[in-house]
C-alpha cells in the first residue's frame, strides 16, 4: 500500500475548493478508458475499462487476484496515477487531482486506527483536519457512532474493541465528513465468516440509510452477491461483464463468468440454429436441446450450455424438457439446506442440487437417472480461458 493510503484512510483529506465543487451529476463515479501499466514488459494491469457508480448505488469490483480491481480503486482514490483514461466524481474531472482533494471516504482491510486516541477522537479526526470546531466535530462523530451502534464505546481505545467493532469505527470515520463516495477495499477480509456475514448486512443497511455511493472491491463471490446493486466482474485487467447479481448469475456471458460466480455445469455443444434470444444446440451424445442466448455470444470458438446445479433436475421419462441427459449417480452429500449429487453424464461429472421442498426423491448411489432442464435455465455461452490468478 502506498504511504499516502494510510493517511487517506484516516481522512486527512480536505474538501475541494469552491472552484472544484462537486456537481449535482447523478453519476457519483465515472471511469472512461482507464488504463494502468506497471511494467512495459507485462500486459496492462487495467486495460481500457469503462463503468459508472450511480447516486446511492453499491457497485462491486469482483475478480480473482491480479485481475486489476484494487489497481482500479487505487486510481479512483488518487493513490495511483492512471497510464491513460479519465476519472470523474459527480461530473468533475479528477484524473490529475491529488487524493487529498477528492473528498472520498476510504476503508481498507487494515483499518489504521490511532491506538492512542479514543474511538470518538478517531472518528472525529477527518473533521479536525478540515478545521471543524471541537464541539461541532465531536457532535458529528457521536452521531455517526450512534448510526453504527458504537456510541457506548466512544471513550474506549481501538485495542479494547473487537475486530468487527474496529471495522465499524473505520466505516464511521470514512463517512463522518459526508464524502462524495465511499471506497471499500476488502474491508471484511480479516474477519471470521460469522462476523463477516453480520457486517455485510450492517454495511449495506448503513449505506442505504445514508444514501452514499459505494465502490467495493472483493474476491468473495457470496459477499458480492449479497451486498451489491451491480457487480463488475474483472479478469486480466478488463471488465468481463457488469450487471445485477441476478442477471450475472442467470445469464453469464462466458464460461469464466459462469464458473467464477457460483457453481455451474458446462455441457459442450454445437449450435444448430439461432433465432433472436433462443438457440437449438446438439450435445455430445447427439441429442438436441434448447437454450437461451445472451447478447455477448460470439459465433467463433467453442460453446457450451451453462446450467446451474439447482436447475438440473431428475425427471420422469414422459416429462417435457428443453433438453435432457442420461446419468449415473456417483455420490450424495447432505448439506442441510440441500442435497448435493455428483453424477456422470455426457462423459463428464455434473452437479445436481436438490432441496426437500422440490418434492424430488433422492436417488441412490449407482442409480441411473434422467436429468432435464427448461430452456430458460440453459444459457448458451462461449467457452473461454480461466481466470488469471497471478498477482500483479
Amino acid at each position: 500500500m502506498p504511504t499516502s493510503a494510510a493517511t487517506a484512510n484516516v481522512h486527512t483529506t480536505t474538501a475541494p475548493a469552491a472552484s472544484e465543487s462537486v456537481s449535482s451529476d447523478s453519476t457519483a463515479i465515472g471511469v472512461r478508458a482507464l488504463c494502468k501499466r506497471y511494467d512495459d514488459k507485462r500486459p496492462l494491469a487495467v486495460d481500457h475499462i469503462d463503468f459508472e457508480v450511480g447516486a446511492s448505488e453499491f457497485v462491486t469490483l469482483l475478480g480473482p487476484s491480479g485481475s486489476g480491481k484494487t489497481s482500479t480503486l487505487m486510481m479512483i482514490a488518487g493513490f495511483e496515477q492512471p497510464s491513460a483514461g479519465d476519472i470523474m466524481l459527480h461530473g468533475r474531472p479528477v484524473t490529475g487531482v491529488p487524493a487529498r482533494h477528492r473528498d472520498l471516504g476510504v476503508v481498507f482491510q487494515h483499518y489504521s486506527l490511532f491506538p492512542h486516541m479514543s474511538i470518538l477522537d478517531n472518528v472525529a479526526f477527518p473533521l479536525r483536519m478540515r478545521k471543524v470546531g471541537r464541539s461541532q466535530r465531536r457532535q458529528a462523530a457521536m452521531q455517526m457512532l450512534e448510526r453504527v451502534d458504537l456510541a457506548a464505546f466512544a471513550d474506549r481505545r481501538p485495542g479494547q474493541l473487537s475486530g468487527g467493532q474496529q471495522q465499524r469505527v473505520a466505516l464511521a470515520r470514512a463517512l463522518v465528513f459526508d464524502p462524495a463516495a465511499l471506497l471499500l477495499d476488502e474491508p471484511l477480509g480479516a474477519l471470521d465468516k460469522r462476523l463477516r456475514d453480520q457486517l455485510q448486512t450492517e454495511i449495506k443497511t448503513i449505506q442505504r440509510k445514508l444514501g452514499v455511493s459505494v465502490l467495493f472491491v472483493t474476491h468473495d463471490q457470496d459477499e458480492a452477491m449479497m451486498m451489491s446493486d451491480r457487480i463488475a466482474i474483472m479478469n486480466h485487467g478488463r471488465i468481463a461483464q457488469i450487471g445485477t447479481p441476478e442477471s450475472l448469475y442467470n445469464h453469464p456471458a462466458t464460461s469464466f463468468i459462469a464458473t467464477f460466480l457460483g457453481e455451474t455445469n458446462l455441457l459442450p455443444c454445437a449450435i444448430e440454429s439461432r433465432n433472436a434470444g433462443e438457440a437449438t444446440v446438439r450435445l455430445a451424445d447427439g441429442s438436441r436441446a434448447g437454450a437461451v442466448v445472451g447478447g455477448n455470444l460470439t459465433s467463433a470458438g467453442e460453446h457450451a450450455l451453462s446450467i446451474r446445479p439447482e436447475r438440473l433436475l431428475p425427471v420422469s421419462g414422459n416429462a417435457f424438457c428443453a433438453g435432457s441427459v442420461d446419468a449415473t449417480v456417483l455420490s450424495h452429500t447432505y448439506l442441510g439446506a440441500s442435497h448435493r449429487l455428483v453424477v456422470e453424464g455426457l462423459g463428464q461429472q455434473l452437479t445436481v442440487s436438490l432441496t426437500d421442498a422440490s418434492g424430488v426423491a433422492i436417488p441412490e448411489i449407482g442409480a441411473s437417472i434422467r436429468l432435464g432442464w427448461q430452456q430458460a435455465d440453459a444459457q448458451l455461452i462461449t467457452l473461454d480461458e480461466t481466470a488469471d490468478n497471478e498477482s500483479s
